[in-house]
């Protein structure tokens, strides 16, 4: 079990709970990153207050740093925790990376290639050559000076293999996530359909994978509040999931509607967008269906989460990384507790 860092005010009342929510038996600490505060200073703030959590980006966008960079900042911060930090990489959404830093939004599954292998090839201390179409580097003369050189990282990492997982929910970025990542971070996983929607995808992917990498770690994100899944408590998740299905993008680039869709909830999907677009935000979580809410989330009795969490383990899943309703900090931690005694 894992717990999501939130931003603004919140994050240090977060921060100063962990040392009980180590104690209670969580395990990783996610920071995301979109139009944010970046997730390198949060984490490298919770290395200090931390001693045994493992510390997950989730995620970078590829698009935001040079590979090198992310390298780099990944290293340093494996560094400053001992060993405990876990990269977590994404292609985003155009809305973000086009909208708010300015970068075209192309070729995803071949720059999240190259990011991954010229990661590794740093880590290992390399001179770093990279015959990439994205990312040569050195860059040769006809795109750059001609004078750069291949140079290695001056600090000698904590690990030469730091883990890597891969957020995606296209089938041809799955499918590349089990080639080639230590793990993989969908978003809305639905347990009882991940197979039908992403198994062949996994599958395809795993028969190239290379075996030294061993087996797919599969990390989600859930919404979490224990209590009767009453429409106050579910409300958040379908507000949530009104903004990706029906906001992430325009119509026919909204990747999280397109999931929807593929999950049977076409009709519903339709209806969240079109009220989405037109303003009707209210509206749109209206539309979204019980179902869907409690199958992409654990909200609900400790019976019923004991159950759900079984689902997760039994479609794949490795960790669950919660973030807590509840507003009151004492109460989650409890609630954190009881999840983790009625799950093993």
């Amino acid at each position: 079990m894992g717990i999501t860092l939130p931003h603004g005010n919140a994050f240090h009342e977060t921060v100063a709970l962990l040392p009980q929510l180590e104690r209670a038996g969580v395990s990783v600490v996610l920071a995301g990153e979109a139009y944010t505060f970046d997730a390198i200073s949060h984490l490298a703030y919770v290395a200090a207050r931390t001693e045994r959590v493992e510390l997950l980006a989730g995620i970078l966008p590829i698009y935001t740093r040079t590979p090198a960079l992310t390298a780099m900042s990944s290293a340093g911060l494996d560094f400053v925790s001992n060993g405990r930090f876990h990269l977590g990489l994404g292609s985003s959404g155009p809305q973000v990376v086009e909208g708010f830093h300015g970068v075209p939004y192309d070729a995803p599954l071949g720059r999240t290639r190259e990011v991954v292998d010229i990661c590794r090839s740093v880590w290992r201390r390399e001179a770093l050559v990279h015959d990439g179409i994205h990312y040569p580097v050195p860059l040769p003369a006809d795109r750059g000076t001609g004078l750069g050189k291949p140079l290695k990282l001056i600090d000698h990492p904590v690990r030469n293999r730091i883990p890597v997982s891969i957020a995606a929910i296209g089938l041809r970025n799955v499918e590349l996530a089990a080639e080639i990542a230590d793990g993989w971070l969908p978003l809305f996983f639905h347990p009882g359909m991940a197979d039908g929607v992403w198994g062949d995808s996994l599958r395809a992917g795993m028969t190239r994978r290379d075996p030294e990498l061993g087996s797919l770690q599969t990390t989600v994100q859930v919404l979490f509040e224990l209590g009767e899944a009453t429409p106050e408590r579910l409300q958040p998740a379908k507000e949530q999931l009104a903004l990706y299905i029906g906001g992430m993008g325009a119509r026919g680039t909204n990747f999280y509607n397109e999931l929807a869709c593929r999950y049977g909830f076409r009709r519903e999907a339709d209806q969240i967008q079109d009220r989405f677009l037109a303003g009707r935000k209210a509206e749109a979580a209206a539309a979204v269906p019980d179902e869907l809410a409690l199958a992409v989330n654990l909200i609900g009795t400790e019976a019923d989460l004991a159950i759900r969490v079984k689902e997760y383990e039994a479609a794949g899943v490795s960790t669950v990384v919660l973030t807590p309703l509840n507003p009151d900090r004492g109460e989650q931690v409890a609630q954190i507790r009881r999840l983790l005694a009625v799950t093993g």
